[in-house]
């Protein structure tokens, strides 16, 4: 299958609209009770276009342990310059420490021993009617079985995960107790 028909049954399947949600002015996530918006940044935008074809790629799903398994294989197989997919990679990092641990250990496992990833080599749109998803599979490495976990492999992960609690917890902690500090001396 081409990859645009692949994107475009992915972004059906998804509920993620015609293009892909890549023209709202907001990104809304749906989280319960309520669902969480964030600005639909450029940069985000870019990011996103390679990882919807990441996850045609590897076939992990939009739901949630599906979000936490390309965060983690996109962490282990590296961001490059895409700061955006970076911090919301580390939140699907976090997120997937307490919903699908295991999973989310495979799919790092599968990300370090990929070849690369789209973030590193780039693709341009123009292509999507002559690459098929087979062959995108093939380019980034996800054929092979996914090998024995090695000590590395290991303490990589949780290197990673520890950076994804700083990040999602301690950051976000400190910001709270500095606006609370802040606004009882404006008092």
């Amino acid at each position: 299958m081409l990859l645009e028909h692949a994107r475009t049954l992915f972004f059906k399947r998804g509920n993620l609209g015609e293009d892909g949600g890549y023209s709202s002015r907001w990104v809304r996530i749906e989280s319960k009770p309520f669902p969480f918006y964030f600005p639909n940044s450029r940069s985000r935008v870019a990011a996103a276009r390679l990882h919807d074809l990441h996850h045609i790629a590897t076939e992990y799903e939009t739901d949630w342990p599906g979000e936490a398994e390309i965060s983690a294989w996109e962490i282990a197989n590296g961001c490059g310059h895409y700061h955006a997919a970076w911090i919301l990679d580390l939140g699907g990092l976090y997120f997937g420490i307490v919903v699908a641990p295991r999973r989310l250990f495979r799919a790092f496992l599968r990300g370090r021993h990929a070849v690369t990833n789209l973030y590193k080599k780039g693709f341009v749109e123009s292509r999507l009617n002559d690459i098929t998803v087979g062959v995108l599979r093939n380019e980034l490495g996800l054929k092979e079985s996914i090998p024995v976990a090695r000590t590395a492999d290991v303490a990589l992960f949780a290197v990673w995960c520890a950076c994804s609690v700083f990040v999602w917890t301690v950051l976000p902690l400190l910001a709270l107790i500095l606006i609370w500090l802040v606004a009882r001396r404006a008092i």
